[in-house]
């Protein structure tokens, strides 16, 4: 099963996990630091693997001209149908049906974990990007998903990376919390692969942000939940 089929296949159970306060990472980690990273609206901000549009509403609310694109029809629907609703395209994030440089801010908010192709999804990304236009991308940190802390709750529980960190591999989190389940289908790979992506598609890297929990008396503020990192196309 492919990234993407996987999505699809929990897409309802993703859209209730999402708009139930308080489940999800959006607003308790990622919200505030990943907004601030975006320069101001120009003329059209693209969000790939937008899903139910939660990004893309708080985008509008900032005055981003939105269309969101993501491979899903049953998140693409829910994305449209919100009362605050959204232009959106149906379509895999390597092969977006718009022109060249349409765009002047691409945004792929934790999703280019969970595609089939990230050198080709990057160098869409490039595509769509007019002259020094910017992409911004959230991932689940390289770091997070090639290890897991050993049993045990204290802040000083080792940190284990098993097998080898530098190769790519599939996983799935299943999750559950207050009568809620999503499974996440995602890919580990290095934080080399995201780096030579965005070189061979002419983007350079203006900014990188780790993302963890405020607390420091949690043990995950000592390893990074998140990557956020701002891209410039050359």
């Amino acid at each position: 099963m492919s990234l993407q089929d996987g999505w699809e296949a929990n897409a309802e159970a993703w859209i209730r996990w999402a708009r139930t306060p308080g489940h999800d990472s959006y607003d308790q980690f990622h919200a505030r630091r990943f907004l601030d990273l975006l320069p101001p609206p120009g003329r059209l901000t693209l969000d790939i693997g937008a899903g139910e549009g939660r990004l893309g509403r708080d985008l509008l609310a900032r005055g981003h001209r939105v269309v969101a694109v993501d491979s899903s029809p049953t998140l693409t629907r829910a994305c449209a149908a919100h009362p605050v609703s959204i232009p959106v395209i149906l379509a895999d994030a390597a092969a977006v049906p718009l022109r060249r440089g349409c765009a002047d801010l691409v945004v792929a908010f934790m999703s280019l974990q969970d595609v089939d192709d990230l050198d080709r999804a990057l160098a869409e990304a490039a595509r769509l990007l007019g002259p020094d236009g910017r992409l911004c991308l959230a991932i689940v940190h390289p770091l997070n998903s090639a290890g897991k802390f050993e049993p045990g709750g204290g802040r000083e529980t080792p940190f284990v990376v098993r097998g080898s960190y530098l190769e790519t591999f599939r996983y799935a989190d299943v999750v559950e919390r207050d009568g809620l389940a999503m499974t996440f289908h995602s890919a580990h790979r290095p934080l080399e692969a995201y780096g030579r992506g965005l070189e061979a598609a002419g983007l350079v890297i203006e900014a990188i942000r780790e993302v963890t929990v405020d607390d420091p008396a949690d043990r995950w503020s000592r390893i990074p939940y998140f990557l956020h990192l701002r891209a410039r196309r050359e």
